[in-house]
């Protein structure tokens, strides 16, 4: 019987079931809160984990999907997401915006849509791994995956 998943992670395999994305949320031994965390679990290179970073974007969530290999240059974001002023969001910010908590937050299942910013260079990686809603979840994917069901818009983030 396969393994009941936190409500977070279950509104996310329905969010990506009902967008037709091919991975299925992964349930790691350990808490994956940063790109690092995740990689070694997984396996992979730390710049094939989309880090999900929210933003709080002239007042408005700012969800950034940025390669674990990346720190995000917040003016070049602000530029590109014509906004003035782009900062990390606080965590009650990032609950409201998504449900979710910091660590754990997912590309899609959030209450209301969040706009989005996918970095470029997750396109070098065949596989991608994204949080699932929950510090201990993710799923595969690929960069033109997450640009569909995000409707994102690919960016340079650095």
């Amino acid at each position: 019987m396969p393994e009941k998943l936190h409500p977070n992670a279950q509104r996310v395999a329905e969010a990506l079931r009902e967008l037709g994305a091919a991975g299925e949320i992964v349930v790691l031994p350990e808490p994956a809160p940063t790109a690092a965390a995740a990689a070694a679990q997984l396996g992979c290179e730390v710049g094939a984990i989309a880090n999900s970073l929210i933003f709080e974007a002239d007042g408005e969530p700012l969800l950034v999907l940025t390669s674990g290999a990346h720190r995000v240059n917040v003016e070049l974001i602000a530029r590109v997401a014509g906004v003035a002023k782009v900062r990390r969001a606080s965590p009650e910010f990032v609950r409201a915006a998504t449900g979710q908590p910091i660590g754990g937050v997912a590309p899609t299942g959030h209450p209301a849509p969040v706009r989005t910013l996918v970095d470029k260079w997750l396109a070098k990686h065949d596989v991608v791994w994204a949080a699932g809603g929950h510090p201990h979840t993710v799923f595969p994917t690929s960069f033109e995956e997450l640009v569909r069901i995000t409707e994102g818009t690919p960016v340079d983030v650095e």
